[in-house]
C-alpha cells in the first residue's frame, strides 16, 4: 500500500441524514454523524483494491471539524487521501465540501485486519 491514494464520494443531503432525524441535533442540517459516516466510507473504499483476500480496514480515531451547515437536497463530495502507512496503520486527511465551500475536515486512522480473526474476537465477548 502506498501513500497517495484518493478517493471521492458523493451524496445528496437527505431527511434522513440531518441532525433531527439522527438525534444529534434539532435542525433540518446536514449531521455531523452523517459527515463522520461519509468521511470513513471514503477512506476505506479507497484501500479496498490494495488489501488481501480476506484481509478488510477498521476505523481506530478521527479528529474532526464540522465547519458550515449544508441544507437538505444540496449535494455533499468528500475527498480522502492516504498520507501515511506504518505497517497496518494507515493514516487519511479527508475533507468535505458542498456548493459553497468547505463544510469539514479531518484526520481519520484505519488499521488493516484480518476480517474473520477480528470477527472471531469480537463475538467471543458474547460468551
Amino acid at each position: 500500500m502506498k501513500v497517495g491514494i484518493k478517493n471521492q464520494i458523493k451524496k445528496t443531503v437527505s431527511s434522513d441524514l440531518t441532525a433531527k432525524a439522527m438525534g444529534s441535533g434539532r435542525l433540518d442540517v446536514f449531521a455531523t454523524p452523517a459527515m463522520v459516516a461519509m468521511m470513513e466510507e471514503a477512506a476505506h473504499t479507497s484501500v479496498e483494491a490494495e488489501l488481501e483476500e480476506g484481509q478488510g480496514t477498521v476505523g481506530t480515531s478521527m479528529t474532526v471539524s464540522h465547519l458550515a451547515a449544508t441544507p437538505v437536497g444540496m449535494e455533499v463530495t468528500c475527498e480522502s487521501e492516504l498520507i501515511e502507512v506504518d505497517g497496518r496503520k494507515l493514516v487519511f486527511e479527508i475533507k468535505a465540501m458542498d456548493k459553497a465551500g468547505l463544510i469539514g475536515e479531518a484526520k481519520h486512522e484505519r488499521f488493516i485486519i484480518d476480517s474473520e480473526k477480528f470477527l472471531a474476537k469480537t463475538k467471543a465477548k458474547l460468551k
